[in-house]
Formats: C-alpha cells, sequence, structure tokens
C-alpha cells in the first residue's frame, strides 16, 4: 500500500481523558450540579416540539439571544460554535494562515497549541514567572519579538486557577495592535475581571466563553465568541452552517434563561472552591506535606507537589479521581460532600 499519513498526523495521538467509573470525579473541572428533575423536564418538554426532519438554524440565534440576555452582550456580537474547542479550531486555522505565528503561554490548556499546529501556524510559547503569573509587559514584548499575528490565553487560567486583572489584559491588547488576542474567559463566571463590556472597543479582541463550567452543560458541547462585527461575521462565515444541532441549543437556551438558578449554582461553587483551598491549606500547616497552594479564581485548586504521582494514585484507588500534571494535582470543587470526602483522604495519605 502506498498511502501514508502526513507528517503532521502520524505522530498523533486521541486525547486521553480519564475513564472508569469512579465515585467523586474532581478531574475535570465540570460543575457539581446535574439538571433538577423539573429542569430535565422542561427541557424534555422543549425537545418534544423539535422537527427532527429539519436542520438546525444555522446562526442558533434562539441560545444566542439567551446569552446575550444572560452576560448583556449585544447579540450582533456573539457566534455560537460546538463548544469552545471548535470555535478555536475555527479561530486558528482560518484567522491565520501557515507559516503566522501565534503565541501561548506556559502553563495554559494545551489544546491551543494543538489546534495551531494541526493548522500549520507556528508556535510560540511563553513561559510564565516562577508564581504562574503573567508578566503583561514580558509578554507584550515577547509577541512583538516573534512577529505574533495572535496571541491566546485563558483568564483565569486552566490549570494555575490564577487570573489577570483586567487593566493588565487591556494593556495587553491596547499594545499589541494589529495582533488577535484571543482570551478564554471559560472560568471568568467565578471571578469579577471580565473583558465582555469592552469587546466592541477593540478591534483586535475576540473572547471565548463555554456553558462546560458555571453553566454545568460539559454534556452538551456548546460554545460561544464574542468579538466585534467583523470578527463575529468572519467566524459566522468559516463555521459549518450547522454545527449545532437544534437538540443542543434546545438544551441551552432553556438553561441560560434560568438566571436565577446559575447565579445559585455559581455562587455555591465558588464558596465550595474557597472552602476547599481552606482546607487543603490547613492540612499543609498541620503536615507540611505541599509546595504551595495556589489561591484560585476559579473552581479549582491547585497544588504543587512532588507526591503528584502517589497522589493521584492514591485517590484513584479510593474512587476519587483528580488531575494530575508533573508535579502537580488539580483538584476540582465538588459538592461539599464530596470535598470532605477527598479531605479526609488527602489528610489520611499526607499523615501516614
Amino acid at each position: 500500500m502506498s498511502y501514508r499519513l502526513n507528517k503532521k498526523l502520524i505522530n498523533l495521538v486521541p486525547y486521553d481523558p480519564i475513564t472508569g467509573h469512579y465515585d467523586i470525579r474532581l478531574d475535570a473541572n465540570e460543575s457539581c450540579f446535574n439538571l433538577s428533575d423539573s429542569l430535565k423536564e422542561k427541557i424534555g418538554r422543549s425537545i418534544s416540539r423539535i422537527d427532527f426532519n429539519r436542520y438546525p438554524d444555522c446562526l442558533a440565534k434562539a441560545p444566542t439571544k439567551a446569552f446575550s440576555e444572560l452576560y448583556n452582550v449585544p447579540e450582533e456580537f456573539i457566534s455560537a460554535g460546538n463548544g469552545s474547542d471548535e470555535l478555536i479550531s475555527i479561530i486558528e486555522g482560518c484567522f491565520f494562515e501557515a507559516g503566522d505565528t501565534i503565541v501561548n503561554v506556559s502553563h495554559d490548556f494545551s489544546m491551543y497549541e494543538f489546534y495551531a499546529q494541526l493548522y500549520e501556524v507556528n508556535v510560540k510559547t511563553y513561559q510564565k514567572e516562577a508564581d504562574l503569573t503573567i508578566d503583561p509587559d514580558k509578554l507584550i514584548a515577547f509577541c512583538k519579538e516573534n512577529g505574533a499575528k495572535g496571541l491566546i490565553f485563558s483568564n483565569p487560567c486552566n490549570p494555575t486557577s490564577l487570573g489577570l486583572d483586567r487593566a493588565s489584559v487591556k494593556k495587553i491588547i491596547e499594545a499589541l495592535d494589529g495582533c488577535l488576542v484571543i482570551l478564554d474567559e471559560a472560568y471568568m463566571d467565578f471571578w469579577d475581571q471580565s473583558l465582555l463590556a469592552d469587546v466592541d472597543k477593540y478591534d483586535n479582541l475576540l473572547i471565548l466563553k463555554t456553558c462546560s463550567k458555571a453553566i454545568g452543560l460539559a454534556a452538551v458541547r456548546f460554545g460561544f465568541a464574542i468579538a466585534n462585527r467583523t470578527i463575529t461575521n468572519a467566524i459566522r462565515a468559516a463555521k459549518s452552517p450547522y454545527n449545532n444541532d437544534t437538540v443542543a441549543q434546545t438544551i441551552v437556551t432553556d438553561i441560560l434563561s434560568e438566571k436565577k438558578y446559575l447565579r445559585e449554582c455559581r455562587d455555591i461553587i465558588i464558596r465550595n472552591t474557597k472552602q476547599l483551598f481552606k482546607d487543603i491549606s490547613a492540612i499543609n500547616e498541620k503536615y507540611d506535606c505541599f509546595e504551595k497552594i495556589y489561591e484560585p479564581c476559579t473552581n479549582f485548586v491547585l497544588v504543587k507537589t512532588d507526591d503528584f504521582e502517589k497522589i493521584y494514585r492514591f485517590m484513584l484507588d479510593n474512587s476519587i479521581a483528580v488531575r494530575k500534571f508533573n508535579g502537580y494535582i488539580r483538584v476540582t470543587a465538588g459538592s461539599e460532600a464530596e470535598n470532605s470526602r477527598f479531605i479526609e483522604l488527602l489528610e489520611k495519605y499526607c499523615s501516614k
């Protein structure tokens, strides 16, 4: 056989999340809230009215309107995608050409670099400070030195749990004229430094939002890109015509309209995350077992430890899934009961 995969595909491996059943899942930064029976019934009634023989609305007008009303952003600035991942793929594949340079930062979401490389876009990685923070002036200089056509980073950051204040992000955007700044605000529902209200003030700003975190719809796969009219029209033109199926659009529209419910869930998650940070810190004060615990502005806590592999395995053996990185564990805030069980086992491990 003569056919061979090309170079950019031959060494790719599929994404490999934790699989199998675990009693407590604190590994994927999902919401700890499943939908109530009443909300599921509401969705069921809406789905029962779908014309399944018809294509979906190609602009996802109903969920876009619901998003607009929830976040107070004009509809004409919003594009819907099949999760933020699809939007990242579209943006990096269409707004840049082969050989262009896009800057990402380390540590950050791995899919930024993955999609860029898949589209043969050159990636330059800015290294954060030792404390995992971003120095805005250094990042600006790095982008200019490398002739960046784009800059992409999450704020607040996954996996560090840290955030860059609004003024610093504005400074970066304003200093990089001609460079598209892609700002992933997937975790901004848990913080108060969003730039959504300023999106039309810049011709080089594009913000990403997801329904997988505070909204609690990770199973549905729905995300939004928010930008000025020019960028929004380009995304709408470049995406697949029917990228959001009607079932997903229906579910997202119903849930985004539940403003009180979403606010209550968000507030509980923030409270649980703060308590999780305090409880892990208390264990460290007692046993001096970690190098650093990062105070989060997200729904998860990052812990620096040489025992990351051992803690990860210990938790799996006790039916709790957390996320590990080289030198770190990342723990999503679950329910009060889930967090208590995790803390109980963490203390058991640290006291050995």
